[in-house]
């Protein structure tokens, strides 16, 4: 470490570069997964994740603790958006890359074995990712971070910049709209 010129400290690069491993790296999955859901496909979320990680390199000095996957979904969530604004006609609307709700489905009955319960588990699975997809913006974006991602209301009102009631608003009013159009599919047995 040397002393900067503020009378601060300056880390030198391959502290730097130990640091953006162990704040970083670990959290690739859920960065990439979170650009796949906002861009709607792997190529484009790919791209995202790459300049974010470039600007998470360039910040990471400046990361002052807390939560490090919170702090990288928010950078992976604006480079997303500046992304597509730079590269998207407005009017595209992104839907997320459904495959990621594989990760979070319950594990399938040991009496559902067969092969029918097997198809039935898999279009409930594609309703659900379908369902999301139809959700407004902001309402599958709260979602995403909340039920899939698995972040409090506070780090996503952070993320945001909205109060924690309104994610949790728009939490309810998005697991409504699912509940509603996932519950009018089935008929009562």
């Amino acid at each position: 470490m040397a002393g900067a010129p503020d009378g601060g400290t300056v880390l030198s690069e391959k502290m730097l570069a130990a640091r953006f491993t162990e704040v970083v790296l670990p959290h690739l999955g859920d960065a990439l997964s979170l650009a796949r859901w906002l861009t709607g496909n792997q190529a484009d979320a790919e791209d995202v994740v790459q300049e974010a990680c470039l600007k998470a390199h360039a910040g990471i000095a400046g990361f002052a603790g807390g939560n490090p996957r919170a702090w990288l979904l928010t950078i992976v969530r604006n480079a997303s958006y500046t992304w597509m604004a730079r590269n998207r006609p407005r009017s595209v609307v992104a839907v997320g890359d459904l495959a990621d709700l594989d990760d979070v489905s319950p594990p399938p009955d040991n009496d559902a074995d067969s092969p029918e319960a097997a198809l039935i588990a898999k279009a409930n699975s594609a309703a659900v990712e379908a369902a999301i997809a139809r959700l407004p913006q902001a309402f599958r974006e709260t979602v995403v971070l909340r039920d899939i991602n698995g972040l409090s209301y506070r780090e996503i009102a952070a993320m945001l910049g909205v109060p924690q009631g309104t994610v949790m608003s728009r939490l309810a009013r998005a697991r409504g709209l699912l509940m509603t159009e996932l519950g009018g599919r089935h008929e009562p047995a």
